[in-house]
């Protein structure tokens, strides 16, 4: 007891000396002070200033819809029965706290029109001060868990209501801890953009319509038999439905509730719609053919797509899957019928914002929409937004429901006239689309550099993997004993950025059984959300074991958990070619000039052990480049005030080979073919079986990613003649297309055309034509 009252006076003391010599978090949250620490690594190195936790907060949950209403806690800090909380979100919009029985503070999160993680400042003066700070991460609804929303019980019926033979009650359902209220209103809100587009008045906007229903019971489910909008109410086509307190008045903003998707609100829209749907979907998807006659045309800065599945889902620096049509979820592809996976290009176009989708059938081959309903289609709006957000086109989620999702309903879905739509959002077929290269980092470092040399580096340090000065790219590496007794090093760390972005860090945590994620030095929970919107950068990351790093060159970081050990691989767009140094080497195709040291001289045996050692040696970070962070005695002891590279570490060169050793059967046993001498050695020198195999799968693994990324050569799409019609939808190498005449014509060209090495179809143009009659 006595021990324990010595601790409190010490930590009274200690923050009464911080206090009296001004040494407080408050305003300073992220710093470095002179007695103390404010900034995240405090936590772990022990020395953080008495007040951190009230003043640099963490939140429960962190995370929620852009749409708002998320109730979220204040977590350690401390508040009175009687303070009143104000929450800023982005220094301009204010919700209103409170603080419940346990004297936890609560905040509730405003609609956003913008993802990521946003500056929030608390007061609990009625808005006097605000002296707490800590951020929020705004997320896309689509990507949001869907127990996080309100679920539209059939969700067609829904968006199809109104049209043939579907009609009759609506249900939806929702999680009732979401809102904390023993009655709530149903309330109907609509999103519209105004304003002319491209100008500076291009506005979005939600806005309250009108209440389903009142004072209901929070029981978790609704039902209802849908009516024509009144009041003009019907011209929102665009909206969602939002369960709220009902102790609030109607349309109250940024209270606490659950959100439904955002959908086309076929069920509210105007009697007109429901007596002859087709026609009233036609006239709005004509009248959209006439306004995109006059937009800019976006379709020449928007990446071509990849031209097989398999490219698709390797390329993952610019290629993400696309939520709504994912082969690892049964391939449900509402807008993509006969597609079972599509990808959508990460980055948005540079001027215009906009988006690029490629679908792809069973046989892995991109549909097209010259072919079918269910092809690929550019976006006026990526789906996910794009910085700085805010404004149309940018807004993520519905700018793009705006310009290409309402619009494919009025011409697809709605009516029967996709030919007005894919005038305008034609697939991009895969001739200008270029693979990018790939090196990894995987085992007792061994590397196989983007040109394909393979060497092994043990130093013991921090390196730089690749950098590039023309793209500001710089990814470093951080390695570390296998044990204490083994001399062989395996990667511990890499660390990463891209001209201004935030610095992305992935390393092992303690024990091997996991990857820890750290942006600026402070760690990422992905235990809420998988996919992250940073600045300059994105970051994916599903499981614990499976860190994805994407920047806006299109440079891709995959850094993957096997067996207690790191493999990284980067992929590099051929935007990169002829600009990068480090150990991963000089990506330019020609493996001879791979391994240039940081001097400029070129490694001149590139099997001789001691000369790729002081190749490695060469590419140390220095001091003031060092990206890593270093929030541990060992880390600081180790890296930050020792060499970067430690000289006294001398590594086994390569495997011995004993007929003694007990692991040399296991060795022969699981180290066979091609890559073999790098599986042995973490096997010999490494002293593990476990390592070694996982050394051989991260091999493997990268041999399928080249072949995967090979060139494909593609002569396009081939056109049915007029009159006529063809067999076959795949126009890559080898690729057969047979074309027919309809009854009464006549096949002039050829029947058969052959997709060619060279890019361009054999035989000639193939037409149908009239025969004519034989004069007598």
């Amino acid at each position: 007891m006595m021990e324990r009252f010595k601790v409190v006076i010490c930590v009274l003391l200690v923050s009464c000396i911080c206090r009296t010599l001004g040494q407080t978090c408050e305003g300073n949250c992220g710093k470095q002070l002179d007695f103390c620490s404010c900034h995240p690594t405090c936590k772990s190195l022990k020395n953080c200033c008495a007040d951190y936790k009230q003043y640099c907060v963490e939140l429960f949950p962190y995370s929620g819809t852009t749409f708002g209403g998320t109730d979220f806690i204040v977590l350690e800090a401390t508040f009175n029965k009687s303070s009143q909380i104000i929450c800023r979100f982005n220094n301009n919009t204010n919700t209103v706290g409170y603080v419940d029985e346990n004297s936890r503070g609560h905040c509730i999160s405003p609609l956003l029109y913008e993802t990521g993680w946003v500056p929030l400042h608390i007061s609990s003066d009625n808005g006097t001060t605000f002296s707490r700070v800590g951020a929020w991460l705004a997320v896309h609804t689509g990507k949001l868990d869907s127990k996080f929303k309100a679920t539209l019980v059939n969700s067609t019926k829904w968006q199809y209501y109104g049209t043939p033979n579907v009609g009759g009650t609506l249900e939806m359902t929702w999680n009732t801890s979401l809102v904390r209220a023993e009655r709530v209103n149903i309330e109907l809100w609509g999103y519209r953009e105004t304003g002319e587009p491209y100008s500076d008045y291009w506005q979005g906007e939600w806005e309250y319509l009108y209440s389903l229903a009142k004072n209901q019971p929070n029981n978790g489910s609704f039902s209802f038999l849908p009516k024509p909008a009144v009041n003009g109410f019907s011209s929102w086509e665009l909206g969602s439905v939002r369960i709220s307190p009902s102790t609030y008045p109607d349309g109250t903003w940024n209270v606490q509730a659950a959100w439904t998707e955002d959908h086309a609100l076929a069920w509210h829209l105007e009697e007109k719609f429901r007596q002859n749907s087709t026609a009233w979907a036609l006239e709005k998807c004509v009248a959209w053919d006439e306004l995109e006659n006059q937009l800019p045309n976006f379709l020449n800065e928007i990446i071509d797509c990849p031209c097989t599945l398999a490219q698709a889902r390797a390329d993952t620096g610019r290629f993400h899957t696309d939520y709504g049509c994912d082969i690892e979820k049964g391939s449900v592809c509402t807008y993509h019928p006969g597609s079972v996976h599509c990808v959508r290009a990460i980055q948005a176009s540079p001027k215009y914002g906009a988006g690029q989708q490629c679908c792809y059938d069973s046989t892995g081959a991109q549909v097209l929409t010259a072919d079918s309903i269910g092809g690929s289609t550019p976006d006026r709006a990526h789906d996910w937004g794009s910085p700085p957000y805010k404004r149309p086109p940018r807004i993520p989620g519905q700018s793009h429901w705006v310009y290409d999702v309402l619009s494919f309903y009025y011409c697809c879905l709605w009516s029967d006239n996709c030919h007005y739509y894919f005038k305008h959002r034609p697939s991009s077929d895969c001739r200008r689309y270029q693979s990018p290269s790939s090196a990894v980092v995987f085992g007792d470092p061994h590397f196989i550099t983007f040109d394909g040399v393979s060497y092994s580096f043990n130093g013991k340090g921090e390196y730089t993997l690749v950098s590039s000065e023309m793209k500001q790219l710089t990814i470093q590496g951080r390695t570390e004993p296998v044990n204490e007794t083994i001399k062989a090093t395996q990667l511990s760390a890499v660390a990463m950025k891209e001209a201004s972005s935030d610095v992305i860090e992935v390393r092992l945590v303690s024990g091997h059984d996991g990857l820890e994620v750290l942006q600026n030095q402070k760690t990422l929970s992905f235990i809420e959300q998988s996919w992250m919107d940073l600045h300059g950068v994105f970051v994916f990351s599903p499981t614990p074991t499976n860190v994805t790093v994407m920047f806006p060159s299109g440079a891709g970081v995959e850094v993957r958990l096997r067996g207690g050990t790191m493999t990284t691989t980067v992929l590099l767009p051929e935007e990169f070619t002829d600009s990068t140094l480090g150990l991963l080497g000089k990506m330019n195709g020609d493996a001879t000039d791979d391994l240039v040291l940081s001097n400029g001289e070129l490694v001149q045996n590139q099997s001789n052990p001691e000369e790729l050692f002081s190749f490695g040696v060469s590419w140390a970070v220095s001091n003031k480049s060092a990206l890593f962070t270093y929030d541990s005695e060992y880390l600081l002891d180790t890296y930050y005030h020792a060499p970067r590279h430690d000289h006294s570490f001398i590594p086994v060169f390569s495997a011995p080979e004993s007929p003694d050793d007990p692991l040399g059967q296991q060795a022969s046993e699981i180290c066979s073919g091609e890559g073999s001498k790098f599986c042995r050695y973490d096997i010999l020198v490494g002293r593990s079986p476990s390592m070694g195999n996982a050394t051989k799968l991260s091999f493997q693994s990268h041999i399928s990613l080249v072949d995967d990324l090979k060139p494909v050569i593609s002569c396009g799409w081939l056109s049915p003649p007029s009159n006529g019609r063809k067999e076959g939808t795949t126009y890559l190498q080898g690729a057969k297309v047979r074309l027919f005449c309809d009854d009464g014509y006549t096949l002039k060209g050829s029947a058969e055309r052959v997709c060619q090495e060279n890019g361009l179809w054999s035989g000639e143009e193939t037409t149908c034509v009239v025969p004519s009659m034989n004069k007598r």
